[in-house]
């Protein structure tokens, strides 16, 4: 099967969605976000807080790298901001198949629980029209990196069975 790379924004259901596909396939799923935190013993958000952005995203590429090099087959899900630094995007393209969960703001700002928006710390603090507004400059900001993923799946009207048929019926 070989390596197959979830990208898209956060809340988009990359983690989730990802569980799934891999024990569907019968491989390893690698969450590149619980990879940084094994390494690090800290939370994204606090590493993202405390070591700043550049040095968190250098720590997603070593993951990134890592889990190329120990898996011949699995499902890596990545972290939000991962497909847009440097030539990520490139290197998951050139080893692999990538999977582009495209939802829209609004959805997004519908799944994420309480939680889900404190633990993110690009989020906390946000009120609900705030949350959207930021969501949508955010991933248009995003969308030339995700969009060069070989699948693209617009997910708004699809249900977690439905994305991960499409995943299955075209693995890219």
């Amino acid at each position: 099967m070989g390596l197959l790379f979830l990208v898209g924004y956060m809340g988009c259901g990359k983690s989730t969605l990802g569980r799934r596909l891999a024990r569907r396939l019968g491989v390893p799923l690698i969450d590149t976000d619980a990879l940084v935190e094994r390494r690090e013993g800290a939370s994204v958000s606090d590493l993202f807080r405390y070591e700043g952005e550049r040095r968190f995203r250098e720590m997603e590429r070593e993951a990134l790298e890592q889990a190329m090099a120990e898996q011949e087959s699995a499902v890596i899900s990545t972290g939000g901001g991962l497909p847009v630094w440097e030539d990520n995007m490139e290197r998951m393209n050139a080893v692999g198949g990538t999977v582009y969960l495209r939802r829209s703001a609004e959805n997004i700002a519908g799944r994420l629980s309480p939680y889900g928006r404190q633990k993110r710390p690009r989020l906390r603090g946000l009120n609900d029209e705030e949350l959207v507004a930021f969501m949508r400059e955010d991933m248009a900001a995003r969308e030339p990196f995700y969009a060069r993923a070989k699948l693209i799946i617009d997910c708004d009207a699809l249900s977690d069975d439905e994305i991960l048929e499409r995943i299955l019926d075209r693995k890219p």
